[in-house]
């Protein structure tokens, strides 16, 4: 019997690295993009990004007809596999629109509360990401493993914020942060800089209010590398986002339940390995 998931990989590490360069050829002529906001000033969309999660839709449909979407602009169309891919078509649209080189192409692929594989193309380094759940992470095709002696104190802790989080909040947390010996980072790309945990590149990331396609790829890739995760809210539109290696999770779990003592789900007190 054929693994639905097995025939699957090949195609999600096809269709990214097709629309990532899809998305290129847009970040090299970016001044003719049309720019529109969403939520806030610096929540941007352009053509693009519509652009991108439409050919991603149409190949999807194509191979998978059965199998449901949900895309950042696109929303959600329904499937009968019980299977669902999660878009973002560019994840980092300011850094894009700037012309700064830290956005991705995002896909994942869900069945109910399980992230079967999970994709971060990065067009402008040229770097592919993959994971599929028990088959490990990998960079270009090298596997991942994160260090398990590194400490908080070792490295960079990526942290996202967006409209929707408490500017109080988050500066507490980089408090907090420095004040542990550790030290913040951020690219505007949140699923770039999950990958880059995987890598080992980064300590950790947290963000308060990050949606699924932004969060759930890169999610899937800490854990298959060794690392540490919250069970992100599969059925939700938000959740807690934190990733982290083995070693640094203590830690970074400790100051954001020092600094959200009523908004931490109970479920991140338990975290997937």
């Amino acid at each position: 019997m054929t693994d639905p998931i097995a025939v699957r990989v090949a195609f999600a590490s096809d269709v990214a690295r097709r629309a990532g360069q899809r998305a290129l050829d847009f970040f090299r002529n970016r001044a003719e993009l049309e720019i529109e906001t969403k939520n806030g000033e610096l929540d941007l969309v352009s053509i693009a990004d519509r652009a991108v999660e439409e050919m991603i839709r149409q190949e999807i449909a194509k191979a998978f007809p059965d199998d449901a979407i949900l895309g950042e602009e696109g929303g959600a169309t329904t499937g009968a596999s019980g299977l669902t891919w999660v878009i973002d078509p560019i994840d980092g649209t300011v850094p894009f629109l700037m012309g700064l080189p830290h956005w991705c192409v995002v896909l994942a692929l869900t069945e109910g509360t399980e992230t079967h594989l999970g994709v971060i193309d990065v067009p402008v380094t040229g770097e592919h990401f993959t994971a599929r759940a028990g088959h490990g992470a990998q960079l270009d095709g090298v596997r991942l493993s994160l260090d398990p002696s590194k400490r908080l104190q070792q490295g960079l802790v990526a942290v996202g914020a967006s409209e929707r989080c408490d500017p109080v909040q988050m500066a507490g947390v980089l408090k907090r942060l420095m004040e542990s010996g550790g030290m913040y980072y951020r690219n505007g790309s949140g699923a770039n800089m999950l990958a880059c945990v995987a890598a080992g590149r980064l300590a950790g990331y947290v963000e308060p209010a990050m949606n699924p396609w932004d969060s759930l790829a890169g999610l899937l890739m800490i854990r298959e590398a060794g690392g540490t995760t919250h069970p992100y809210p599969a059925d939700a539109r938000l959740g807690l986002t934190m990733g982290a290696a083995p070693g640094v999770w203590p830690d970074l779990l400790a100051i954001v339940e020092a600094e959200f003592p009523d908004g931490l789900p109970e479920a991140l007190r338990q975290p997937v390995s």
